[in-house]
């Protein structure tokens, strides 16, 4: 499931946790507070906390069906996380991925306009080690069993082009490809060799193009550069407020498709900079409307507890 990929396969599910997700109570959540740390990693910092089992390091990745002990660890975790935040699991669909052991992957499908998007979202449970409570040390073939109030997750809305079916039934979903290829060559010498792509360019260019002026919020990118096409990154992924941002995208996408290719050969040549002719064309075009869903969001940095800089994601009346 490479992000430069336009298909991502679902070969296994598992009932039992479908089963979990589908029935959560309606109680309160816990609150929680939405940050990125210093790496522009995503985070919810709860008020309470929920522990990560210990897991097997070593995958076979040919391998696409999970064993019954990580179901299990994955399936008491569920439960505690789906008791503190029921809105974040509702709607979900389990998804394994042999090569992502540690990033549990959860779908939705959503329609508009006669068009398909798939909700994605990754639970990232790597242990970092400053930030959690070890409960259990990690050894060369498991995981740390560990206890934080930090959830790390990606959640994305991607356009489909289509859903498949794979040979066992399981569901393909097939990107709808709206950007060719962001890969422009590489940099430095030997064992120091990098690629250059231009994804990070195009994520500026497509935020600031649909964010009010003079918006600062840094890191987060709602508009960026995956799968090769245009998605939006939510950073607020309850049921039902991530349905409102399915329309977000859905008009996104229609007024970029014909400036694409354009958007592309230019940052091919040269840095985003919103001097840019192409960007003030286009974002004279923009109504003013479509900024309202984000005039109230204001990201803040502040130094955390490990003396380490991090930001949070705040949202005004």
């Amino acid at each position: 499931m490479d992000p430069g990929s336009t298909l991502i396969r679902i070969p296994y599910t598992d009932p039992s946790i479908n089963t979990l997700l589908a029935n959560l109570p309606d109680g309160s959540p816990c609150t929680y507070t939405r940050h990125f740390n210093h790496l522009e990693e995503f985070f919810l910092k709860l008020d309470s906390s929920f522990i990560v089992p210990s897991c097997s390091i070593h995958h076979d990745v040919r391998c696409l069906e999970p064993d019954s002990f990580y179901l299990q660890n994955l399936y008491n975790l569920l439960q505690r996380l789906g008791n503190l935040l029921p809105y974040f699991f509702r709607g979900l669909t389990y998804g394994f991925d042999s090569a992502e052991v540690l990033r549990p992957l959860f779908y939705q499908i959503y329609t508009w306009e006669g068009e398909s998007f798939l909700y994605l979202v990754r639970l990232d449970l790597s242990a970092r080690l400053q930030e959690v409570e070890v409960l259990q040390k990690g050894t060369n073939d498991a995981t740390p069993q560990y206890r934080s109030n930090r959830l790390y997750l990606e959640a994305d809305l991607l356009p489909l082009e289509k859903i498949e079916k794979d040979s066992r039934g399981n569901p393909c979903f097939r990107i709808k490809q709206l950007i060719s290829h962001t890969w422009i060559g590489e940099e430095g010498r030997g064992y120091f060799v990098q690629g250059i792509w231009i994804d990070r360019d195009l994520s500026k260019f497509f935020t600031k193009l649909f964010l009010p002026p003079g918006s600062r919020l840094y890191p987060y990118y709602p508009y960026n550069s995956r799968y090769r096409t245009l998605c939006l990154s939510l950073v607020f992924p309850e049921e039902p407020r991530r349905t409102t941002f399915v329309p977000l995208l859905y008009r996104g996408i229609h007024f970029l498709s014909p400036y694409i290719l354009r958007i592309e050969e230019t940052l091919k040549k040269t840095a985003f900079s919103e001097n840019l002719e192409l960007y003030q064309h286009l974002k004279a075009s923009i109504p003013v409307s479509w900024y309202k869903e984000w005039d109230a969001l204001q990201v803040r940095p502040y130094i955390n507890e490990f003396d380490m800089k991090e930001y949070v994601l705040e949202e005004h009346p």
